[in-house]
């Protein structure tokens, strides 16, 4: 990070000492042994259990004994992506950081402020001594990325607090008391190679510079679907051409929206120029459709060398038809709460491995039964097309409770200190707190954070000034938690 004075000093001195550390979701290992290594220097009690979760506690402030256990919470792993043209090992490099305006970026990378930035702030009030508080436990999960693992994991009685603030929320004066839970449905097709014509014209068509995003909090902003666009172009040369597809890549991560997707395709040379002209005429008009969400989309289509194999025709022309067929993005909006996302799914990648093609999706909803039904819809689409399918367990949701004590002390803190009222939410995208409920229902909670954007791609940034309000507010809220 570039020595520029930010504020707070102590949450961007943390920030800076967490984006050094390697947090791969999965790849915790150091970012673990760091918080106890922190632990130790600060002389507070710490303990792990079996998935890998840490707890520190840090004892209240003289005066302050009779307030209720506060835990604040963040989950210790991050997204790992980048541009495809960046060279960056997630496993051994440190993010490098700078400042754009009012904004901390990342070089070609996820930033990492989700959830790096409670990280820190955790760090920093377990650090601070000129801070008034009750008793403080910080949780740090695992794995929240890929599975809510660490979540999943928690047994009762690792934490002993009344009350729990999640640090994981984006939107600065905003207060989340719900979120969607979610499932992944995989598709697998098996195909048998088959030879492929050698006289063809073999080229790759690519699709790129999409904005990508959350799969949950970006979904409802009509960015393309990188998966979606290929298949498109795909299919119309499919049913025009003597088709051959040799390979297909899109996506990554469950709950990323895919920027990028890849094809190594084969027609008659004959057809050479026919394709081009198809190329341009598609990419005119995808360009016009995403005129707004996705100014820097482009295609590239490029003359390769041939190709040994091929997917075997009958796969490819069910497994176009199926992801045509799939539904992507929002799917339904909540009649409780306006602007709020209910249902949506994304189709979050396609790879290729071990003579199979696995698609993977994600469905998100605040009402179980509604995410039981899209999951439902994918899986119809996929096995109509042949496919073997799985749905995972998922994750629940977490019911809004606009009653809560700790949400009236925060609106109240927020009203005092910045004279607005802040507004209070429920979230498209997952956040752990249903698990939490699950294993301690009597927790009372709401979610915070300050605010970033385009998390889970590399054009995560983070709002430099809205950090210094979350921490004002956040320790102005430690100092007036009720009594026990």
């Amino acid at each position: 990070m570039e020595n520029i004075e930010l504020k707070p000093a102590s949450v961007f001195h943390y920030f800076a000492e967490v984006c050094k550390v390697p947090r791969p979701s999965k790849k915790e290992e150091k970012i673990r042994a760091y918080l106890l290594d922190f632990a130790k220097e600060h002389q507070l009690e710490v303990k792990t259990d079996e998935a890998g979760n840490v707890l520190i506690k840090k004892p209240a402030t003289p005066g302050k004994e009779n307030l209720k256990t506060v835990i604040l919470q963040s989950h210790i792993d991050m997204v790992c992506e980048k541009n495809s043209d960046v060279e960056h090992d997630f496993l051994s490099d440190p993010i490098e950081t700078y400042v754009d305006g009012e904004w901390l970026k990342a070089k070609g990378t996820t930033l990492g402020a989700d959830n790096g930035i409670g990280v820190a702030t955790q760090l920093a009030v377990l650090a601070a001594t000129d801070i008034e508080h009750g008793p403080i436990e910080c949780l740090f999960t695992v794995d929240e990325e890929t599975g809510l693992t660490g979540a999943f994991a928690l047994q009762e009685g690792f934490m002993d607090g009344d009350i729990l603030i999640n640090l994981d929320s984006e939107d600065e004066g905003e207060l989340f008391i719900g979120c969607a839970g979610g499932a992944n449905t995989t598709a697998e097709f098996t195909y048998q190679p088959i030879e492929a014509p050698q006289d063809y014209f073999f080229f790759s068509v690519a699709i790129k510079g999409l904005s990508g995003g959350h799969s949950g909090d970006d979904i409802n902003k009509n960015r393309a679907n990188a998966n979606k666009l290929l298949n498109r172009f795909l299919s119309q040369l499919n049913a025009k051409y003597d088709f051959y597809l040799c390979k297909i890549d899109g996506g990554n991560l469950h709950n990323a929206i895919p920027r990028e997707a890849t094809a190594l395709c084969a027609v008659p040379m004959k057809d050479k120029e026919p394709v081009r002209i198809d190329m341009n005429i598609y990419t005119a008009e995808i360009e016009n459709e995403f005129s707004v969400t996705e100014p820097n989309l482009r295609t590239e289509l490029s003359s390769e060398s041939a190709c040994a194999t091929a997917i075997d025709r009958d796969t490819v022309g069910k497994l176009l038809k199926s992801v045509y067929a799939v539904h992507n993005g929002v799917y339904a909006w909540s009649q409780d709460m306006e602007g709020l996302v209910e249902t949506s799914s994304n189709l979050a990648s396609i790879k290729m491995v071990d003579g199979k093609i696995k698609i993977v999706t994600s469905q998100r909803s605040s009402i179980l039964s509604s995410r039981k039904d899209m999951s439902e819809m994918i899986r119809s689409a996929f096995e109509l097309g042949g496919a073997t399918v799985t749905t995972g367990d998922g994750y629940p949701g977490w019911k809004p409770n606009p009653s809560s004590p700790i949400l009236k002390v925060a609106i109240e803190s927020y009203q005092r200190l910045f004279g607005v009222e802040p507004k209070v939410k429920a979230i498209h995208a997952g956040l752990e707190c249903g698990l939490f409920l699950e294993k301690y229902p009597s927790l009372d909670m709401f979610s915070t954070g300050p605010t970033l954007r385009g998390v889970h791609s590399p054009d995560e940034r983070m709002l430099i000034p809205t950090v210094d309000k979350f921490w004002r507010h956040l320790l102005d809220i430690l100092i007036h938690v009720p009594v026990k």
